[in-house]
């Protein structure tokens, strides 16, 4: 339901209502959740994350047989009792080897691989701080990060070394290539070292020291190093482990495809899903033919995914079958997800169940979440409730009033999991969180008579159209509910009467009588209100996105400017 759908009746608010945690007297609406004695988030100083995750293994003498990691392409696999062993041994090599202290900075430069999580869980144990990035990324693009950063040590997959040499920054690399036997690799320092308890190492680290800097790619401005705490890490990996439990998915097999790089990734498959006892099926990548491959094989029952893959699943659905009988729930998160879009995944697969999510770097991954498939089927437009511990404000933009169930503002919010700061720009850090601690997302949100969160769009990313405000991930929607077209993106384009209108980007499928221009306005046109139709639309071969699968849509606007200047010449 929308806040203009919502008329009162039955219905109706109540100010005081505990059904959706607000309190009408603060603004504040509070997480109906409680993780309880057995999930509480430990606050114990002297903890760091890879000892509170290893802490939670499975007993010794199941973890000897218990998989934890399955590689899709080889079939290899790690038990939770070799995964043990490698942390402490890398974390050996690392310390006593390379000299790597509490503090230091490890810069990590790989796709997804089976030692990466173990990569992470031994930097984090002896106190380093870990920073990822985008294999993808150019040269001048990691050597920025480098710098910004102050990397005093890399690791880096054989592929990605080139991008490294400029930096300067000593580089081991993940296992050695078939043309080179002389450089140190991780796959040495694990098999060569001994174990040592951790507790032997000076400096150890607590939950107040900063254990990762994820850079937040976002879709305008610059990208920023957000500083994450052992503290923020432990709390989103108390709140992950109470909802494997809450779901029943402690026996499930997740499929890993999204990069852990991202906290999206890392948080779940890097870290926090090892608490739960669960085995990942990991991919390098993404490649549609392979994740269903490796759905089959595998029997894969668990996936978090993104928009565009669950957009994928429906379009290839549509014109093949594929055996997704072992699939029992998927989640998406790090984009918006369309009603339109969840409505036709359950349509084509209606024995999975669909939950969505909503989180941040900034809030250490997840902040909501579903608790019941029953729940997110009656609330198909949510993204669900706040995760235990959670706070949350929905702010006007204009007044800085906080506002009740049914008013769209910015969403404010506040858990142990918000990030510190910025790295290095204060500015950022003081326009981002207030004296309070108060996490301001950016996003146009609301919340209903059942404390569920809604979201409008990115508030930075609204179409001013003669004073009316118009959503692009609305219009996004639309366009990808016709069926020949596979992906789209809607920017605005600086108009002299109207200020800004609506403009699409659009893949279009391959047919034979072609998809025009006046057929995407008019498909549009008629769903929407007037002021908020498509006016202009182009036809592109793929749409820029993050890893993450948000629209980058700054290079859009960069595109359309290009396109306007030569228009002119």
């Amino acid at each position: 339901m929308s806040p203009e759908e919502f008329s009162g009746g039955d219905g109706v608010y109540v100010a005081g209502d505990t059904t959706n945690g607000f309190d009408p007297k603060t603004g504040i609406y509070h997480s109906l959740l409680n993780l309880g004695h057995r999930y509480k988030v430990p606050t114990r100083h002297n903890l760091d994350t890879a000892t509170f995750v290893l802490s939670q293994f499975p007993p010794r003498h199941q973890a000897e047989t218990r998989v934890a990691l399955i590689d899709s392409a080889t079939n290899e696999r790690v038990t939770y009792e070799q995964l043990r062993h490698s942390v402490h041994a890398l974390a050996s090599g690392l310390y006593q080897g390379l000299g790597v202290r509490k503090g230091d900075v490890v810069f990590l430069l790989s796709p997804n691989s089976l030692l990466y999580p173990t990569i992470c869980l031994a930097v984090l144990s002896i106190g380093a701080i870990l920073t990822t990035a985008n294999p993808v990324n150019t040269e001048s693009e990691i050597g920025k990060q480098v710098c910004d950063s102050g990397a005093k040590l890399a690791i880096s997959s054989p592929e990605e070394l080139h991008k490294l040499v400029p930096t300067g920054v000593p580089t081991i690399l993940t296992s050695r290539p078939l043309s080179d036997d002389s450089s140190l690799t991780i796959e040495e320092l694990i098999e060569g070292c001994d174990p040592i308890p951790t507790e032997s190492m000076q400096a150890r680290p607590t939950q107040s020291d900063t254990a990762a800097i994820l850079y937040s790619s976002g879709t305008t401005g610059v990208s920023k190093g957000v500083v994450l705490t052992h503290a923020n890490f432990i709390a989103i990996i108390a709140m992950l482990r109470w909802t494997v439990d809450k779901t029943s998915a402690q026996d499930d097999v997740f499929l890993c495809f999204i990069p852990m790089f991202h906290i999206y990734g890392l948080a779940f498959f890097g870290l926090g899903l090892f608490c739960g006892g669960t085995t990942t099926v990991l991919m390098q990548k993404f490649e549609l033919n392979n994740m269903l491959d490796a759905i089959k094989t595998h029997k894969v029952s668990n996936i978090p995914a993104v928009p565009p893959v669950i957009l994928g699943l429906v379009k290839h659905a549509s014109k093949t079958a594929c055996d997704l009988s072992s699939l029992r729930r998927v989640g998406s998160g790090a984009a918006p997800l369309s009603k339109e879009l969840i409505d036709e995944f359950r349509k084509r697969f209606p024995w999975v169940e669909m939950r969505p999510g909503y989180g941040l770097t900034e809030s250490c991954g997840a902040a909501t979440f579903f608790i019941s498939d029953k729940q997110a089927k009656a609330h198909s437009s949510s993204c669900g409730e706040l995760l235990p511990g959670f706070l949350a404000k929905i702010v006007d933009i204009e007044t800085g009033e906080a506002l009740p169930p049914y008013k769209e503002g910015e969403l404010w919010l506040k858990s142990p999991t918000i990030m510190k700061e910025y790295l290095g720009n204060v500015e950022a850090t003081l326009a981002t969180i207030d004296s309070d601690g108060w996490l301001k997302t950016g996003d146009l949100c609301y919340f209903d008579e059942e404390g569920l969160l809604y979201i409008a769009d990115r508030i930075k990313e609204l179409i001013k159209h003669n004073g009316y405000q118009v959503a692009p991930a609305e219009l996004e929607a639309i366009l990808l509910s016709h069926p020949q077209i596979l992906d789209a993106a809607v920017i605005p384009v600086e108009d002299e009467e109207a200020g800004q209108i609506p403009m699409a980007y659009v893949v279009r499928a391959a047919t034979p009588d072609g998809l025009t221009e006046d057929q995407v306005i008019q498909f549009v046109a008629g769903q929407v209100a007037p002021y908020k139709k498509v006016r202009r639309v182009d036809f592109i071969s793929a749409i820029p996105r993050s890893p993450a699968s948000k629209i980058l849509r700054k290079e859009l606007v960069t595109l359309q400017n290009k396109q306007q200047i030569v228009s002119r010449l």
